[in-house]
């Protein structure tokens, strides 16, 4: 199975887990867990400004 990134913290997501979020135009986004879901549609916030983010 394919492993998936997650769109706001960048951790890898174990198959069978997490949250695949499709928007109107196409976009796709994963996500490994509600907080790294809500910090990015809900409250706006920026990956590179968020602390606890894995960077690079």
């Amino acid at each position: 199975m394919e492993r998936k990134e997650c769109s706001f913290c960048r951790r890898e997501i174990e198959p069978g887990t997490g949250k695949m979020y499709v928007k109107k135009d196409g976009t796709i986004y994963y996500f490994c867990s509600s907080k790294c879901e809500k910090n990015m549609l809900k409250l706006g916030r920026n990956p590179r400004k968020v602390r606890w983010v894995r960077r690079g």
